[in-house]
């Protein structure tokens, strides 16, 4: 059977269905609330979904700043990774930071996560620097990278 995939930019409505994706990727999940406001008052906020066949399955937020973007959270539902799907969201988001005007783009992963840190630099990304202590369940390094769009 052929899957459809298709991005759109993320509604309040969608908030439930990225909570879900987001609970089961991350040790310390953004709140609903933070969503909420994401979606309703922060001005620079830029989220994207992933749906197949009308089903949520992946999302990407940023806050587009003047002319940089910087991505806030990336995941995909469990049940659909090791398809590509990361980098097919990545590069849709890449597309819509150049059409908003954007310049560069930053964002930061954990220094022990090398597969999002193999994508990150097979789409250009670069190594920017370490944020100490970044991650406060494990008290683990962030690693900042940059990419020119």
């Amino acid at each position: 059977m052929n899957k459809s995939l298709t991005f759109r930019f993320m509604k309040e409505e969608d908030i439930e269905d990225v909570l879900q994706i987001e609970q089961a990727s991350f040790t310390t999940p953004w709140t609903r609330e933070a969503f909420y406001h994401e979606m309703t008052q922060n001005r620079f906020a830029v989220y994207v979904v992933l749906e197949e066949d009308g089903k949520i399955i992946g999302y990407c937020g940023s806050w587009v700043v003047v002319d940089e973007v910087h991505i806030t959270n990336v995941a995909i539902h469990p049940d659909y990774r090791g398809q590509k799907l990361g980098e097919a969201l990545m590069r849709n988001m890449i597309e819509v930071a150049i059409e908003l005007g954007a310049v560069s783009m930053t964002l930061e992963v954990r220094v022990s996560n090398h597969i999002a840190q193999a994508l990150y630099r097979k789409l250009g990304f670069q190594d920017g620097g370490i944020r100490k202590n970044y991650y406060t369940d494990l008290q683990e390094d962030a690693l900042v990278m940059w990419v020119n769009l």
